[in-house]
């Protein structure tokens, strides 16, 4: 307990220091809108009937669907920073479990789970009492199940097989998702489904109506997920791999065929980017032939388009992904970057939607005007917006051999002072100039206690544009006057 308890304190000493800034922002937002739907949450359970079932049905495919789309869940306190502990499987995992606890997601989550007590408070005393410990035991199923399948798909990332399939089934489960209207359609199936009462997510509302059995299952759940987590964590250790070996030399002529070649190869050995890819194919399949059960064919021409935009989707954070490594492009003006990487982007993936278009648009005869007028202007578009996207939304990226905990973790944003400028790479030639960067950053030392105290005496702060707009602190002529160099 005193280890659980130690990591609990380390989780809210990080995060009490952690949310400032667009972070602080982002959390707000995100508390404010699951505050709302936790609020729903509640409101349906005075209401009865089958609706909380749903309603929690629903909290539980976020919980373990939404960190394997949204890179890897919380990762404030990370199995591998107390490796050197020599902590047992169990108790590093019953650790990490307390500390999961603490956050804004487990708390909207509890929130929404107090709708177990207004169901039991409306049934009796016994059954409120009930409600107390089913709230505890469904908000711990839903925080273990959400680390069990972020585990298990981290560990399919770690093989090209594995990436592929787990993309495969990842596009599959959410095109179903998204289509779920034709399944009860095609079931004769209207309202709540029965099927809610027998998921997980309702054992918690049997056991407050009286089905006692269902607070022993929970607690029996709690206790399967915790060794397989506990197995799984055992799992998580060595580096990365890359999907294939270095074939040959990159023999490019000039800096875009440099680019192009370097970032082919990256598409084809990036196991991240394998698993991207392999989603937005089998979701844009998988969703226009969802129809098919009821014998319409019509949406099948648009698979290619709308594998298209959701490949776009994931490679949104195109530049963010090169982790540090960003900065050899921020360093290299006129290297015609943006160009290869649109060109590297296209190549990828345009055989893949020119073949799927074509080949489904002959099966169904049609529309050709619409598909073939809409696919060059969604490939353009995409190109397009892609890397702009990525330059003026950039998120840091974690390094691709630093990803070996957790694959699905491509970002961090607690680790933007080194990509402090990454905002601003559109205008990478302009800061990547000699007359932006002043080699006595370098020699002065750009962080050094005595180089940050003689700035804090001179009283200097940042402009109003450079507090607005993040960009290396030498791009901004104010700023070099005011403290007679270029860094904070």
């Amino acid at each position: 307990m005193a280890v659980a308890l130690t990591m609990a304190q380390m989780k809210l000493a990080v995060l009490r220091h952690a949310f400032h800034g667009r972070r602080a922002q982002t959390a707000g937002t995100g508390a404010a809108l699951g505050a709302l739907f936790a609020a729903g949450t509640v409101y349906v359970a005075f209401v009865g009937g089958d609706l909380p079932a749903a309603a929690y049905a629903v909290w539980l495919l976020g919980w373990m669907l939404g960190p394997v789309f949204m890179g890897g869940g919380d990762e404030t306190l990370r199995p591998e920073y107390f490796s050197l502990l020599g902590l047992p499987p169990r108790r590093l995992a019953t650790g990490l479990l307390v500390a999961a606890f603490v956050g804004v997601a487990p708390l909207v989550t509890l929130i929404a789970l107090l709708g177990l007590l207004v169901a039991g408070a409306r049934l009796g005393v016994a059954n409120a009492l009930v409600a107390v410990p089913a709230t505890a035991l469904q908000l711990a199923v839903f925080v273990l199940l959400s680390k069990v399948c972020v585990a298990v798909v981290g560990l399919a990332l770690r093989s090209r097989p594995g990436a592929i399939v787990s993309g495969l089934l990842n596009g599959a489960v959410l095109a179903a998702l998204g289509q779920i209207w034709i399944f009860f359609w095609a079931f004769g199936q209207t309202g709540v489904p029965a099927v809610v009462w027998y998921l997980p997510s309702s054992w918690g509302l049997l056991a407050v109506q009286g089905r006692w059995w269902a607070l022993a299952a929970l607690a029996v759940l709690v206790l399967l997920l915790l060794s397989a987590w506990a197995a799984l964590l055992t799992l998580r250790v060595g580096a990365a791999r890359s999907s294939a070996r270095g074939r040959r030399p990159i023999t490019a002529t000039t800096a875009t065929g440099a680019v192009v070649a370097k970032e082919l190869r990256t598409w084809s050995r990036d196991l991240v980017r394998n698993h991207q890819l392999t989603f937005a194919l089998s979701y844009g399949l998988c969703f226009t032939a969802g129809p098919l059960i009821l014998g319409w064919d019509g949406m099948l021409p648009y698979a290619g388009p709308i594998f298209i935009v959701m490949a776009a989707a994931m490679a949104a954070n195109l530049y963010g992904t090169d982790g540090t490594a960003l900065w050899l492009t921020l360093m290299t003006p006129g290297a015609g970057d943006v160009r290869g990487r649109q060109l590297a982007w296209l190549s990828a993936h345009t055989p893949v939607a020119i073949v799927l278009t074509v080949a489904l648009t002959a099966i169904t005869g049609g529309p050709w005007p619409l598909i073939l007028a809409l696919l060059p202007a969604l490939l353009g578009g995409a190109a397009g917006l892609v890397p702009l996207i990525s330059v003026y939304g950039l998120v840091p990226g974690t390094d691709p051999h630093h990803r070996a905990g957790n694959p699905l973790r491509t970002s961090e944003l607690d680790e933007g002072r080194l990509m402090a400028g990454g905002s601003w790479a559109a205008r990478a030639e302009r800061v990547s100039s000699p007359r932006s960067y002043d080699p006595r950053a370098f020699r002065n030392g750009a962080g050094s206690p005595r180089r940050r105290s003689a700035v804090r005496r001179r009283g200097a702060r940042p402009c109003a544009g450079c507090r607005r707009f993040p960009r290396p602190p030498s791009a901004c002529t104010d700023w070099r006057r005011r403290t007679g160099g270029p860094w904070n």
